[in-house]
């Protein structure tokens, strides 16, 4: 799961009743996504949602995107009104959410899909490949149809509208019900706000069970007013800016943390560690941003938290998906313009 390939034999899609559809190469260089759904006369819904997104021009770009793209039918298969309320002005930012849910960068043909487990779409958040029963699944929908090519990327059809999360880093990790200390000591150390935020965030956390490995009296200890700092760099240690998915995490091995200090990802009796915690779970998606499941507290080093000061940090280049336009942002984020937040005495 950590290592994810795009590749697959058209043979082996066509052997699994995935259709293919027989674009010319004049046709795929003439006509955009947008153009293409509009005069297939089965995406209507999809393109007015594109319109109310503010997503069109986007797709009509040059590219190269990869659309998931659900018929008619498939959002029909929603609860009712659901469309009419994404449709609706106010809700544009989760309308946008969605629909960029259903978009991957790059032309990733059929040839390319059967053996990927994961894609990480425009929207941040990743969706969930997998082969079952001779279908080729994206998260909760099929693939109907696969490999209309475009001039700016390929659409593949599938019958059900994907949805991706809702809910902000604290809210997922309280529906998980496994990280109630880790919620508590967010609260203690002001840090809900932050873990909440719009910037996308990778937090490593650790479970009840990791928190109870602990010395007796340490939490009870770190939860108390005068050790807010301290616990807030604690705390700080486990988040790195940005989407780190689980693919990357061995692959680039080590991570500068809002703390300041350093998170090495290792192999370890064939398991995967970070600081030498286990990654008992990986990919958990939240709307801004992606969760990791640890059993053990990581520390800091000692002279950082004895003075409940946050180390210096270099600035970091992040990039995301606004909620408004479905753009990508790029900006630098420096641990100084942060560090009141997460790591506030106050």
């Amino acid at each position: 799961m950590l290592n994810r390939r795009f590749f697959l034999s058209v043979a082996a899609m066509a052997a699994m009743g995935v259709a293919q559809e027989p674009i010319s190469n004049a046709y795929a260089t003439e006509k955009d996504i947008v153009t293409t759904a509009v005069e297939a006369g089965s995406f209507k819904t999809l393109t007015a949602a594109l319109k109310a997104g503010g997503l069109v021009e986007t797709l009509q770009g040059k590219g190269p995107f990869t659309v998931f793209a659900p018929t008619d039918e498939a959002f029909a298969k929603l609860p009712a009104g659901t469309v009419e309320a994404l449709l609706k002005p106010e809700n544009k930012a989760q309308l946008v959410s969605v629909l960029t849910y259903h978009v991957v960068t790059g032309k990733v043909a059929a040839a390319q899909v059967i053996k990927l487990d994961a894609a990480v779409t425009v929207n941040g958040q990743r969706v969930n490949i997998k082969v079952e029963q001779g279908n080729v699944g994206v998260d909760q929908a099929t693939v109907a149809t696969a490999d209309i090519h475009c001039s700016n990327g390929i659409i593949h059809v599938i019958d059900q509208v994907l949805l991706p999360s809702g809910d902000n880093i604290p809210v997922t990790a309280a529906k998980a019900g496994r990280f109630k200390m880790l919620l508590a000591a967010a609260k203690a150390a002001g840090l809900v706000e932050v873990l909440a935020g719009d910037n996308p965030l990778t937090v490593f956390a650790p479970t009840d069970e990791a928190f109870a490995k602990l010395p007796a009296g340490t939490v009870e200890s770190l939860l108390k007013p005068e050790n807010k700092a301290k616990l807030a760099a604690i705390l700080a240690f486990h988040v790195v800016p940005g989407r780190v998915f689980s693919g990357d995490v061995l692959s680039k091995k080590e991570f500068k943390t809002f703390q300041g200090g350093m998170l090495t990802a290792a192999m370890k009796n064939g398991a995967a560690t970070i600081n030498g915690a286990g990654l008992v779970a990986t990919d958990i998606d939240a709307s801004n941003g992606v969760i990791h499941v640890i059993d053990s507290v990581m520390l800091p080093p000692a002279a950082s938290v004895k003075g409940a000061h946050v180390a210096p940090v270099t600035s970091q280049n992040v990039s995301y998906i606004c909620p408004q336009t479905g753009r990508l942002v790029s900006y630098r984020m420096s641990a100084t313009n942060r560090r009141s937040a997460l790591n506030s005495g106050s």
